[in-house]
């Protein structure tokens, strides 16, 4: 049955798209730093018994400190984001085993979507003219599809194709049912994990009988410019241009300027719009990340200037200072021409 719902926020989307470059926040896990959460925490009372320890498990605060969640949100929203992630990176039971909370998927990921789209109803109401969309976080896992765990068996492998559809596919659901508009794939490492989401998607779309506007969007791993799986970024395009999607593109692992030469290879290949949300530079020696806002947008400039991106925003290191200032900087540019998503 169709989604009426859904059917006008994808038209909003497409509208939107044609009109501006949108702005995506930035990232969840540095904001969260900022409460300085211990274990009691991450238990809050529901918890608190577990016999496992849950400190690092930040899907888990979207059930145990919602407001926080909610809270952080809204300051990429208040900053002039468009989309906003779930937060729900690690929300499959895949990624829960390490929590031994595999039974909480999908309460995990319905309520991060409603947390989402409360606050991004609210802005939207706020000014109709700007609406915000929720786009559910779909990470890799900490397996691979394509790679071996075992230095002394290449011919190993963690998990397999199918186990990872029914965790993507139980995931996309809840995501779907708790209200996001885009499910967005992320980071990507390895594209065999990511055909598995992509896959259980296409399911859910023809199962209920929806478009889902899909975001895709890898890693380049290092200097090399390939993934950690040794895709270079045209393979990776052409190993996911079978999907109708709404955006290809890339985050995490590189700074801004490390990452145009492959936003170049996206936007002069694909018809699709294009993403990206690099870090805030790359980490220091203690692992934290030192550029400025000011310092990120600059070098965001040439990827408007080039006309490469549809769709920018920040990952690791960033905050909603550095979403204030490509906001401003990209509001004066006008979007790279792409095909409309159908």
């Amino acid at each position: 049955m169709k989604n009426s719902r859904q059917d006008a926020q994808l038209l909003s989307l497409n509208a939107q798209l044609e009109k501006r470059i949108l702005v995506l926040d930035g990232a969840m896990g540095t904001m969260l730093q900022r409460y300085k959460f211990e274990e009691e925490d991450y238990r809050g009372e529901r918890f608190k018994d577990w016999e496992y320890s849950v400190k690092g498990n930040n899907d888990l605060l979207s059930l145990t400190q919602p407001q926080a969640i909610e809270e952080v949100h809204r300051k990429y929203l208040e900053a002039g984001a468009d989309i906003i992630e779930t937060n729900t990176f690690s929300g499959t039971t895949i990624a829960m085993a390490d929590y031994h909370m595999e039974e909480l998927v999908y309460e995990l990921n319905y309520e991060s979507a409603k947390i989402a789209r409360k606050v991004c109803d609210e802005f939207t109401a706020q000014n109709p003219d700007k609406p915000r969309f929720v786009a559910g976080s779909i990470g890799p896992t900490n397996r691979t599809a394509s790679l071996s765990p075992d230095v002394n068996d290449p011919g190993y492998r963690a998990i397999t194709f199918e186990e990872l559809r029914v965790a993507y596919k139980q995931q996309c659901e809840a995501l779907l049912d708790g209200g996001s508009d885009i499910l967005l794939v992320e980071t990507i490492f390895d594209t065999l994990n990511a055909k598995a989401a992509l896959f259980a998607i296409d399911e859910l779309q023809e199962e209920r009988n929806i478009k889902i506007p899909i975001m895709v969007s890898g890693t380049i791993t290092d200097a090399s410019g390939r993934t950690l799986s040794g895709q270079t970024a045209e393979a990776f395009l052409i190993s996911v241009s079978h999907l109708n999607l709404l955006s290809v593109g890339f985050n995490c692992a590189l700074g801004a300027d490390q990452l145009t030469p492959y936003l170049e290879t996206l936007a002069h290949n694909s018809d699709f719009y294009i993403s990206a949300y690099p870090n805030a530079g790359l980490p220091n020696a203690f692992g934290k990340y030192d550029e400025t806002p000011e310092d990120m947008a600059r070098q965001i400039k040439e990827y408007v200037e080039k006309k490469l991106i549809n769709i920018i925003g920040g990952c690791c290191g960033t905050t909603p200072d550095h979403i204030k200032a490509i906001s401003d900087l990209v509001a004066q540019y006008p979007p790279r021409k792409a095909k409309e998503f159908v």
